[in-house]
């Protein structure tokens, strides 16, 4: 499985505003909701199983990275999408470091495989420092964009 068979190319940014974790993850579902993968009307049930899972323990993982994730009927595939918070949030973090690094992943509500998939491909991504770092200084979407592409085709070969 490869970043773009879920990464929603037009929901990304370089430049998160929001300094909460509910903050990030509603200005992310907004990205979505822009790029026309859901109805706007769906952003609070698509915000609240996304604030379930957190309920659940959090998503940051540590090293800078969230990876929050939910199943909704609101979307018939696997989506994702990608954004960089300059100034880092509070995201309970395993390693108590604040998050720049922000994955969302929605699902279906009868997919694992999938999203499983994307989980483990996104985590062996951001395992690398160097990508990280390079997505944290990312000027603007289109870098980044070029990144995961570049690290797309490493890790493929």
């Amino acid at each position: 499985m490869k970043m773009n068979d879920f990464l929603c190319s037009k929901a990304v940014s370089a430049d998160l505003k929001a300094t909460t974790k509910e903050g990030v993850i509603k200005e992310l579902v907004d990205l979505l909701i822009d790029a026309d993968v859901f109805e706007k009307n769906h952003k609070n049930k698509v915000v609240e199983a996304l604030m379930a899972r957190e309920a659940l323990g959090s998503t940051a993982i540590g090293q800078g990275i969230a990876i929050p994730h939910g199943k909704s009927d609101c979307v018939q595939k696997l989506v994702g999408c990608l954004g960089i918070s300059k100034q880092g949030v509070d995201f309970d973090s395993l390693d108590g470091e604040p998050a720049y690094i922000f994955f969302l992943l929605m699902a279906p509500i009868d997919s694992a495989g999938p999203h499983l998939k994307a989980l483990a491909r996104i985590s062996r991504l951001l395992k690398d420092k160097f990508v990280r770092d390079a997505l944290k200084g990312a000027k603007d979407e289109k870098m980044i964009l070029k990144i995961i592409e570049q690290e797309n085709a490493r890790l493929s070969s």
